[in-house]
């Protein structure tokens, strides 16, 4: 692990159990049978009934687990060692079946065997990732042919703008385009809980959405669908508002704030 992904490391060791104790997580919630997804990605990735599932950046489990309430046999993997702990105690609390696997997504092929009829990744997790080809080539490597990959993720174009405390708007202060050496963000709250007190810098890589979706074309998968939204998950910015779904939007939804992919892999 380079330094950068080990200082990313502890800053999500540090942020496990900020996001538990969050209302936004809603731990509680979740315990007494609330499902974490959302119906998005509920509807686009499909009947999960009796299929084998793969939750990359799986953070400490609640969204693993909420597709084994939908009926899918999962088995989970993240980096950090806090989380992995926390989802394989809360998979033992509610006694739903889970298999938690402590790795980063590039080692996960000389650690986990078999394959997977769906890959699924969800909500800030490439901006963790330096290299994007080798992370779709890994998805590539755990599909079953004809299996599916699922990805719904902040948009990319939002990463060109302030979203800081001091934000009032849609102002350019990030280049769109990827590099490889990744940009150092100091703490400054959490989006989770905007008062925690954090003390791990974050890490993180730039990557357009044509370099996401070229690396799942290069590594072999066949793009059904790319959609976008409107919309965030999360109080992306001083000024967004949430709507009674509890989506969060800028005015006037002018930029995209979401994106889903759904691909296949291809049966020859």
């Amino acid at each position: 692990m380079d330094s950068h992904m080990q200082r990313n490391l502890d800053h999500w060791n540090e942020m496990t159990p900020i996001h538990m104790r969050s209302r936004f997580y809603d731990l509680a919630g979740f315990k007494a049978g609330r499902n974490t997804l959302q119906p998005i990605e509920i509807d686009e990735v499909g009947d999960v009934e009796g299929k084998q599932l793969l939750h990359l950046q799986c953070h400490f489990g609640m969204d693993t687990l909420s597709w084994a309430r939908l009926g899918a046999s999962v088995t989970a993997v993240d980096f950090s060692d806090k989380a992995v702990d926390a989802a394989r105690d809360l998979s033992h609390e509610l006694g739903i079946p889970a298999r938690f696997i402590r790795c980063n997504v590039y080692d996960l092929p000389g650690v986990l065997q078999g394959d997977f009829d769906i890959v699924y990744t969800s909500y800030g997790v490439l901006c963790w990732l330096p290299d994007l080809p080798k992370w779709a080539d890994v998805i590539l490597h755990y599909l079953k042919p004809g299996g599916t990959f699922y990805i719904i993720e902040g948009h990319p174009v939002l990463n060109i703008f302030d979203n800081s405390k001091s934000a009032t708007g849609l102002t350019v202060t990030q280049s769109y385009f990827h590099s490889p050496e990744p940009i150092r963000w100091e703490p400054e709250g959490d989006y989770a809980e905007n008062d925690a007190v954090v003390v791990n810098p974050s890490y993180e890589w730039t990557h357009s959405l044509g370099d996401i979706v070229n690396a799942l074309i290069g590594a072999g998968l066949r793009i059904e669908f790319l959609h976008e939204f409107p919309m965030s998950s999360y109080n992306w910015a001083p000024f967004t508002k949430q709507d009674e779904q509890g989506w969060w939007h800028i005015d006037g939804d002018r930029v995209p704030m979401l994106f889903s992919i759904k691909a296949v892999k291809i049966t020859s």
